[in-house]
């Protein structure tokens, strides 16, 4: 059992000291509080669901998409993007276009480049038999999948389908997961890495609801970088796959 019986409620000092709203039943575990690493932040996790989102969002899932009703209000009071609004007309109220929704032409593009790849064997998943023509949706996809999609597939899939500001946020946010997962870092690019990606969020901001998992992100940049200034530390092994410089 996790959390608490009802969503609503949280735990003290919720958006002050922390911004938890569940507590692992792993901690009711007598032993649990003595261990040295409760917890550690999975950079394929986090971008997993960084691609799901934006995957979601621009072909409009239905059910999956993260431009929903709930995320226009949001807009209305959390952010300054007018033409995002929902727009009231008496008893009606209607949603507007977004600029980085495809039109169903260009999301039968995007399933057919898809359903076309070819890989090396052993190098990602056979995607093409995770794409559903008719439904127009991918089932299926692991972790790993998510991953080479994030660092590589993501900008073939939408060139020229997307106007430039949208189709370099995304370049700049999947250069950022590759540059995270290379086998080799520095302090330096780490401390680079960090400052680059706070634009990056801030250009995704602009553009879409606010979806994004930034404290993960944040958190995991910051953690990254403690891990290399300290070559002792316990996480190293699960931060880092490759030589620590």
């Amino acid at each position: 059992m996790f959390g608490f019986q009802s969503g609503k409620q949280k735990f003290p000092s919720f958006g002050l000291t922390h911004i938890w709203v569940k507590r692992s039943i792993f901690w009711e575990v007598l032993y649990w509080k003595t261990n040295l690493l409760h917890h550690n932040l999975d950079v394929k996790h986090i971008e997993k669901n960084v691609f799901e989102n934006i995957f979601n969002t621009v072909m409009d899932v239905k059910g999956k998409t993260k431009d929903n009703i709930k995320a226009k209000l949001n807009i209305a009071l959390f952010c300054i993007l007018e033409n995002m609004e929902l727009v009231f007309d008496g008893s009606r109220v209607a949603k507007p276009i977004a600029s980085f929704l495809l039109e169903k032409n260009a999301q039968l593009l995007v399933y057919n480049r898809l359903n076309s790849l070819c890989f090396l064997d052993g190098h990602v998943s056979n995607i093409s038999r995770l794409v559903n023509m008719e439904e127009c949706r991918l089932y299926g996809m692991k972790s790993h999948d998510c991953y080479v999609f994030m660092q590589t597939l993501i900008i073939l899939a939408y060139h020229d389908l997307l106007p430039k500001g949208i189709w370099d946020a995304f370049t700049k946010i999947s250069h950022f997961f590759r540059d995270i997962c290379l086998s080799k870092l520095k302090v330096d690019h780490i401390e680079r890495l960090e400052t680059n990606i706070i634009e990056t969020i801030c250009k995704i901001e602009m553009i879409f609801p606010p979806f994004l998992t930034q404290w993960s992100i944040y958190q995991y940049i910051y953690r990254l970088r403690q891990t290399l200034e300290d070559r002792s530390s316990i996480n190293g092994c699960i931060h880092l796959n490759g030589y620590i410089l």
